[in-house]
C-alpha cells in the first residue's frame, strides 16, 4: 500500500479498495519500523494525521467533491511553519519553537485534504548539502545507509524514496530539492521563484528560497505542485501568474521541442558514470523527437562563488532575529543583552550556520559590501543573461543534476568540497528558474543518478511533460532500495 503513487491512491480511494485511514496507518507503521534506520523524520504527527485521515474517510463516504491529494499522506520539511506543531529548522535554537500559524503551503495542502505524517529532518536552517548538519541526527540514504541523502531537504527525499510518505515538500535555495532527489532517486522539483508562496517558510536566503515537491514519479510531482502553486497576498514576492493544469500537460507529446545541452555542465569534475547516464538519457529524448543542440553558459564557473556571498549575506540578515529575546532558545546568565544574545547564538547555532553568518556579515560590512556582495550581484545578473540567451534558441536545458553521486557520511568534512556538490544546481537559483531532477540511471555500485531539466520562467509544465515522457520510455523506476 505504501508503494503506490499518489495518482494510484486516489483511484483506489474512488473505487473503495482502501481508505485514507488504512493507508495512513500503513505509513505510520512503516515509519515506526524503518525510520530508525534512515532518520527521515524529526517529528511524527500520529494523532493529527489519523484525525485528518478520518475526516478524509468521511468525505469519501459522503461522495463529496474530492481533489487528487484528499487523504494522501505527505511529509513536510521542518522549515515550514505548522500551527501547534514544533518547527525546529534542524536547529537547537528552535528546538522548542511551536508556530502560532500555518505557512501558506501548509494551509493549501490542508485545504486539498492532504494528511501530514510529520516534519522531516534537514541541514540546520537549510544550510548544507548532506543533512549531516542537522542539530539532532543525520539522515541516511536508503540505497546505502553508509551514504548521505543529500541536503538540505534530505529527510523529505528519504521519506519518499523509502516509502515513508506518498509525497513530501522541501525547499531549494541552491539545489536543496534537486540534489537530494538525485542522490535518493526521486523526482524533485524547484519551481520558478515566485510561483509558490514563501509565507511561513523560515527564511535562509530570501531572494533564493523556493518551496517544491518530492515525488515517486513525475505525475505525482505535478499533482503536488498544483496544490501549492499560485499567488498569495501574504507574500510580496509571489507572482500573480496563471497556474496551468500540470497533470493535463503530461500528454507525452514532446516531438519538436528544442533542448539545449550546456557544455559547461559536462566539464571536468563531473563523474564519468553520471556524464554517460545523462548523455544516454538525452539520446532517449532524441528518440522521442526532442531536438538538441549544444549551448554555452559561460558564467557558470563564477556562479558558485557568487552564491556563497549572496546567500550567506541574506542569511546573516535573516538569522539576526534569533537573539534569545522573542522566541526560541535563551541562554541565561549574561550581564546584559549583548552577552545574553552572544551566549544564545553560540549555544544554539551549529558550526555551518556560524560559518555562513560570519561570511555573510563580513561580505556586508562597511568597506567590503561593494567589493563582495555588490560584485556577486553583478555576476548573478550575468548568470541570468546567459540563460536568457540560451532560451532564445531552446525550450529547455538538459544536464546532470549533480557532479557526483551520494557520498559517504563524513567524507566531505572540508566545507569547500561540500559546497562543490551544488555547482550544477546553484545557477538555476541565481536566475530564479524552474528546475527538475528525475532518475536516469544507476552507477555500477547501485546508486541513483539524476537528470536535471531547466526551464524558462514559469514554464514548469514543459519540464514536467518532458520528464514524464522520459520516465514512460525507461524502466528506472522499477528499482527500489532495500531497507534492513
Amino acid at each position: 500500500m505504501t508503494e503506490r503513487t499518489i495518482h494510484a491512491l486516489g483511484e483506489a480511494y474512488r473505487r473503495g479498495d482502501t481508505t485514507p485511514t488504512a493507508v495512513t496507518e500503513a505509513y505510520l507503521a512503516r515509519i515506526e519500523k524503518f525510520d530508525g534506520h534512515v532518520g527521515a523524520y524529526l517529528t511524527v504527527t500520529r494523532e493529527p494525521a489519523l484525525r485528518a485521515a478520518a475526516a478524509a474517510d468521511a468525505r469519501h463516504r459522503a461522495r463529496a467533491p474530492l481533489g487528487p491529494l484528499d487523504g494522501v499522506p505527505i511529509a513536510l520539511k521542518d522549515v515550514l511553519c505548522t500551527k501547534g506543531i514544533r518547527t525546529t529548522c534542524g536547529s537547537k535554537i528552535l528546538e522548542s519553537f511551536v508556530p502560532p500559524y500555518d505557512a501558506t503551503v501548509v494551509a493549501r495542502l490542508a485545504a486539498a485534504g492532504a494528511v501530514v505524517l510529520g516534519k522531516t529532518n534537514m541541514d540546520e536552517f537549510a544550510m548544507g548539502s548532506s543533512t549531516e548538519h542537522s542539530a539532532f541526527k543525520p539522515t541516511r540514504n536508503p540505497w546505502d545507509l553508509a551514504r548521505v541523502p543529500g541536503g538540505s531537504s534530505g529527510g523529505s527525499a528519504v521519506a519518499v524514496a523509502a516509502h515513508l510518505a506518498a509525497g513530501a515538500f522541501g525547499t531549494d535555495t541552491g539545489g536543496s530539492i534537486r540534489q537530494p532527489a538525485a542522490f535518493c532517486g526521486t523526482v524533485g522539483l524547484k519551481p520558478t521563484y515566485g510561483r509558490v508562496s514563501r509565507y511561513g517558510l523560515v527564511a535562509f536566503a530570501s531572494s533564493l528560497d523556493q518551496i517544491g515537491p518530492f515525488a515517486k514519479n513525475v505525475r505525482d510531482a505535478a499533482l503536488l505542485l498544483q496544490a501549492i502553486a499560485g499567488h498569495d497576498p501574504h507574500d510580496a514576492t509571489s507572482v500573480a501568474a496563471p497556474v496551468p493544469d500540470y497533470a493535463a500537460a503530461l500528454d507525452g507529446r514532446v516531438h519538436g521541442l528544442r533542448a539545449g545541452i550546456p557544455r559547461e555542465y559536462f566539464a571536468e569534475g563531473v563523474d564519468p558514470e553520471i556524464a554517460r547516464a545523462v548523455r544516454a538519457a538525452i539520446e532517449t529524448l532524441r528518440g522521442l523527437g526532442v531536438a538538441t543542440e549544444e549551448v554555452s553558459l559561460p558564467t557558470t564557473g563564477y556562479a558558485l562563488a557568487a552564491y556563497y556571498l549572496i546567500a550567506p549575506a541574506e542569511a546573516s540578515s535573516n538569522l539576526a532575529r534569533y537573539d534569545g529575546v522573542k522566541y526560541g532558545l535563551r541562554v541565561p546568565g549574561g550581564k546584559d543583552l549583548i552577552e545574553m544574545s552572544s551566549r544564545t547564538r553560540a549555544a544554539g547555532f551549529g558550526a555551518e550556520v556560524k560559518r555562513r553568518v560570519m561570511l555573510g556579515t563580513y561580505a556586508l560590512s562597511a568597506g567590503y559590501s561593494e567589493a563582495y556582495y555588490g560584485r556577486a550581484q553583478k555576476v548573478r545578473t550575468l548568470v541570468r543573461r546567459d540563460f536568457e540567451t540560451a532560451f532564445a534558441r531552446v525550450d529547455l536545458l538538459l544536464a546532470p543534476t549533480t557532479p557526483n553521486v551520494a557520498f559517504k557520511h563524513g567524507e566531505k568534512e572540508d566545507p569547500l568540497a561540500m559546497y562543490l556538490n551544488d555547482a550544477l544546481t546553484i545557477p538555476v537559483n541565481l536566475a530564479g528558474l524552474p528546475g527538475l531532477s528525475v532518475r536516469c540511471g544507476f552507477t555500477a555500485a547501485g546508486l541513483p543518478i539524476g537528470l536535471q531539466l531547466i526551464g524558462k520562467p514559469f514554464d514548469e509544465a514543459t519540464l514536467l511533460r518532458v520528464a514524464d515522457a522520459y520516465e514512460r520510455a525507461t524502466t528506472w523506476l522499477a528499482r527500489e532500495p532495500a531497507l534492513p
